[in-house]
């Protein structure tokens, strides 16, 4: 649970204990449990956690060099004489709940290699690195036998550019007597304040490091060099005319693995990029942080033939976004109707499209044909039909489209759907028809990772001799902040309009990004409580496909308040 206050499990532990065995031995729980607890109980078990696990989880493979660690290291090595002896057990993950390091020890605290909930179940690692705030679990709330009698608090470490969360910091003690907030909670938050100094400080001279290398490497005559480290990019106006968005992906992926590899020597550019790229790696305390690429025109290039990019609708490798995309496929590989629901602009149409394949598709708009009085006559038998704006038919198109369904019951048909209008019966009932074999494609928002990947592939192709439209670290994060109201689509129309309008060399700076998304969001900070009720909405949400009406009655509240807590949120 992500709050500080106390609650009811803090306060009446020997019931939650019981409710807890009686989740179990899969009888009824008794009233009052909290929502979330018994929540993450569930996930527990539908991800086939034995509550009685004894063995350590095999940890996936950790990277070679840790910047996390080595920046934490010596923080820690600070804080580990005051934990209290025999008393404290402190536990440093990565991003994906690895764990990277410990020290100290706490009765029935046995660390696993891996926190996260598919694991271990519930715990306070998980709930920090999904709320990115601190967190708490105390006794029964964790779903292992071996964690029943003791607490833990998480705090997310995030980095000090991006905002992204690197890893968490957890501390375990003893089952707290006192409730919450944690005894540790302030030594937590103490610890993880150092190590993300530390971060920044590092990241500065990483920072400094790689623009002294790219000096070195363009001095004199007017050189082709450009300058990477997965973050940030120095381009020589040289660099800029060679450049093309698929050379310039090769170097971004070659900067972003050479800590783990030797990427001396030339890089293997695609066929036609007209250029070579010899890499010299850029180091820091023995450390590869980054590349220094020299482009060289070739003596006759063959003319670029225009690879094709990944299609924008497939486009993004953030969690949430790979799971929704992965249901979708794996959903759309039978013939049964598929429903996919979403805010709008977050992809629902251009996903369709991808899942129907190349094969001649019948498209039927219901915000232009509320009855489809016009496109299910005009439908050639065994075509797929994709029916866009499905929340905008009228009574006479749901029961022409419950009739087709009927009458031919092996038509492919994917419907697209965005919540948040009143729904009539009889669309309501189509929907519920329909809500077993539906996808929920989560806002730009809560994927703001994926802003990196999309913004090459929404960018109109270079004419010819251009450079492609890079952007600024400032302006990055500047995208990055902003809470796309229109999601991808808000995003695409900011870029074309962009590439159209502004100066043809140099990237993309934050001045020139539109009011509302250079000033960023104007969003009050949620609290512990917010945050907690937050993910328990988000989960009920993802539980239900997206349906807010089941998802209100899920956690016990109107679906007017579910509503007006989602647009507290967002402002």
């Amino acid at each position: 649970m992500t709050t500080t206050d106390s609650s009811p499990a803090a306060t009446a532990r020997p019931s939650l204990r019981a409710a807890r065995e009686r989740f179990l031995a899969g009888r009824p729980l008794p009233p009052g449990v909290p929502e979330e607890v018994v929540a993450a109980w569930r996930r527990a078990r539908f991800f086939g956690v034995p509550h009685d696990l004894e063995e350590p989880s095999a940890c996936p493979p950790l990277p070679g060099e840790s910047p996390l660690l080595g920046a934490a290291r010596p923080v820690l090595d600070r804080v580990v004489p005051a934990l209290s002896a025999g008393g404290s057990l402190l536990v440093l993950t990565d991003e994906r709940l690895r764990v990277l390091w410990t020290a100290g020890s706490s009765p029935g605290s046995r660390v696993c290699a891996v926190l996260s909930e598919q694991e271990v179940g519930n715990n306070s690692a998980a709930l920090a690195l999904r709320a990115r705030s601190r967190a708490e679990v105390h006794g029964p709330e964790h779903f292992l036998d071996r964690w029943q009698d003791v607490s833990a608090v998480s705090v997310p470490v995030l980095g000090p550019e991006s905002g992204q969360v690197l890893g968490t910091l957890t501390v375990v003690s003893r089952l707290s007597a006192a409730g919450r907030p944690h005894p540790q909670a302030a030594l937590a938050e103490a610890t993880v304040a150092a190590v993300e100094t530390e971060l920044r400080t590092r990241a500065g001279r990483g920072e400094r490091v790689l623009l002294d290398a790219y000096v070195l490497a363009a001095r004199g005559q007017d050189r082709a060099v450009a300058a990477l480290d997965g973050r940030n990019r120095l381009v020589s106006d040289a660099a800029q005319r060679l450049l093309t968005p698929e050379v310039l992906g090769v170097l971004e992926r070659t900067a972003a693995g050479a800590s783990d590899t030797d990427v001396t020597g030339f890089a293997e550019l695609p066929e036609g990029a007209g250029c070579t790229a010899r890499v010299t790696p850029v180091r820091l305390d023995g450390r590869t942080i980054g590349i220094v690429a020299a482009l060289e025109p070739l003596d006759d290039p063959a003319p670029p033939a225009p690879a094709p990019s990944p299609p924008v609708a497939l486009t993004g490798s953030s969690l949430p976004w790979r799971h929704a995309v992965g249901h979708a496929v794996e959903l759309a590989r039978s013939r049964e109707p598929l429903l996919l629901t979403g805010e709008r602009g977050t992809g629902k149409s251009a996903l369709a499209r991808e899942l129907l394949g190349p094969d001649s598709v019948q498209v039927a708009d219901a915000a232009l044909d509320p009855g489809l009085g016009q496109a299910l006559p005009a439908r050639h038998p065994g075509d797929p039909l994709l029916l866009r704006h499905g929340e905008r038919l009228a009574q006479p198109g749901v029961a022409a489209l419950n009739s087709l369904l009927d009458q031919h019951p092996d038509t492919r048909l994917l419907v697209t759907y965005t919540p948040g209008a009143p729904v009539g019966p009889c669309l309501q009932r189509l929907l519920d028809k329909l809500s077993a074999r539906s996808v929920a494609l989560p806002p730009l928002r809560e994927r703001t990772e994926d802003i990196r990947e999309l913004l090459p592939a929404l960018a109109p192709r270079p004419a010819p001799g251009q450079p492609p439209l890079t952007w600024t670290l400032d302006a990055l994060r500047a995208l990055q902040r902003y809470p796309w109201p229109g999601n991808v689509t808000e995003l695409a129309h900011v870029v074309r309009a962009l590439a159209e309008q502004r100066r043809p060399t140099g990237p993309v700076r934050r001045a020139e990004l539109p009011d509302a998304v250079r000033e960023g969001p104007a969003a009050r900070p949620l609290s512990p409580m917010e945050h907690a009720e937050r993910a328990a909405i988000l989960e009920a949400l993802r539980r239900h496909g997206g349906n807010k009406a089941r998802a209100a009655a899920a956690l016990g509240i109107g679906r007017a308040t579910l509503y007006r807590k989602l647009r507290g949120y967002r402002h």
